[in-house]
C-alpha cells in the first residue's frame, strides 16, 4: 500500500498541483496585501477619506463601536466594508489570472506557428468522411 501510496503522491500532477496551490496562496497574499494597503488607501482618500475596512450596520442597539474591529466584539455586525474590500480582492486575482493565461495561450499559440505546426482544423477529418458518406447517399436515394 506505501508503494501505490508513493507511486501516486510523486506523479507529476500532484506536484504540479501542490506547487500551483502554494504559489497561488502566496498570491492570494500579495493581492491581499496590494488592495488593503495600496488600492483602498487611493479609493479612501478619493472618496474624502473613506474607510472601508470600518463599514459596517449594526444589527443591535448593544453596538455603540465606531470601528468594525470592536463593533464586531459587542454584537452582530454585518461588516459590508470587509466585503467591499473581499470582492475587490477577487476582481484583482480574476483579471491577473485572465491576463496570465491569454498571454500563455498567445505563447503558445506563437510556438506553435513556429514549429511549422498547423492549429487543427475547424473539422475533424472523420466529421467531414461521415459528411461526405451522408451526401453521397442522399444523391444516391435521389436517382
Amino acid at each position: 500500500m506505501f508503494e501505490e501510496f508513493k507511486k501516486f503522491a510523486l506523479r507529476g500532477n500532484v506536484v504540479d498541483l501542490a506547487i500551483g496551490v502554494i504559489i497561488g496562496a502566496a498570491f492570494g497574499r500579495i493581492v491581499t496585501s496590494l488592495v488593503g494597503d495600496v488600492i483602498m488607501p487611493v479609493i479612501g482618500y478619493i472618496s474624502g477619506g473613506l474607510d472601508f475596512s470600518n463599514y459596517f450596520i449594526a444589527l443591535s442597539d448593544a453596538v455603540t463601536a465606531t470601528n468594525y474591529a470592536d463593533a464586531k466584539a459587542q454584537g452582530a455586525v454585518i461588516g459590508y466594508g470587509a466585503f467591499i474590500t473581499i470582492a475587490l480582492n477577487f476582481a484583482i486575482i480574476a483579471w491577473v489570472l485572465f491576463l496570465v493565461v491569454k498571454a500563455i495561450n498567445k505563447a503558445k499559440k506563437k510556438e506553435d506557428e513556429k514549429a511549422g505546426e498547423t492549429p487543427p482544423s475547424a473539422t475533424p477529418e472523420d466529421v467531414a468522411l461521415l459528411r461526405e458518406i451522408r451526401d453521397l447517399l442522399a444523391e444516391r436515394k435521389e436517382q
